[in-house]
């Protein structure tokens, strides 16, 4: 991983607009433009976002923007080009692929109004991918995705990142979600940040190399979860969040579409 960039200014934020902007956005159904995640105290409505990762097709760096200092200003300045922050991610012809959107979305649109469009979710495109109604019965958390695509040293240094960063802010293993509000935030922080979009981009192809035939139900399942997300009675960390959306339906046609996925080595 290269370094990532952190970015705690109005200008700072100006210039990765621009930056965005600048960036060629063609092809996105072969490859999202944006990959993001976001950081925060039980991240949700009744929680706090205090970083929002992301990754731009293309560039090498992650960029981390500091929500926590910069709180609305993050989302409504605007770069030279007359975009926001707030504009790209509500604009539907700007695909931006998160790992299981809910509490992000939940979080994104209770604190700032923001109304997520062009979402297409890896976690589900995971699901959809797998060849039976049975072995869909459940999604797949990030770090079992993880597993099935890296190997070797990558995948020993993704989950040493992962595990400093838990030990600093998961209160189960002895951390405070406060290291997220720390600044600077420390390098521990910063690459478990940046592993958390690191390799959507090469999950993602992987998942659509097997089939392109279940795009449209993930973009639409997708986007479902977003608005569901905006509800009233959404529960951020309710019961039954493991549990696959795909109805018997949708479940029969998935099975009708699956095709023997190739192993593949992306590194």
């Amino acid at each position: 991983m290269k370094e990532t960039i952190f970015i705690d200014t109005p200008g700072g934020v100006a210039g990765f607009i621009d930056l965005v902007e600048r960036q060629d956005k063609s092809r996105q159904d072969l490859k999202p433009f944006l990959y993001i995640d976001a950081e925060g105290e039980r991240l949700s409505r009744a929680g706090t976002i205090s970083l929002l990762t992301i990754s731009v097709r293309g560039l090498g760096c992650p960029f981390i923007i500091d929500i926590h200092t910069l709180g609305n200003i993050a989302f409504c300045t605007v770069g030279t080009c007359g975009k926001s922050l707030k504009d790209i991610l509500e604009s539907p012809q700007i695909l931006k692929a998160f790992f299981d959107v809910r509490n992000d979305s939940d979080a994104l649109y209770a604190h700032y109004g923001i109304e997520l469009q062009g979402v297409r979710d890896v976690q589900l495109m995971q699901s959809a991918c797998q060849p039976t109604t049975h072995s869909r019965r459940f999604i797949s958390g990030l770090s079992k995705c993880i597993g099935n695509l890296l190997r070797g040293r990558k995948l020993d240094q993704w989950k040493l990142d992962k595990e400093n960063g838990e030990r600093l802010w998961n209160p189960q293993k002895g951390g405070s979600y406060t290291v997220f509000n720390t600044r600077p935030p420390s390098k521990e922080i910063l690459s478990y940040c940046a592993g958390e979009v690191q390799y959507l981009s090469a999950m993602y192809r992987m998942y659509r190399r097997g089939t392109e035939r279940w795009g449209d139900l993930v973009a639409q399942e997708s986007q479902k979860r977003v608005f569901a997300s905006q509800t009233v009675s959404y529960q951020p960390h309710g019961a039954g969040r493991t549990l696959s959306p795909w109805s018997l339906e949708q479940n029969i046609m998935l099975d009708s579409w699956s095709e023997v996925n190739p192993s593949v080595d992306y590194f």
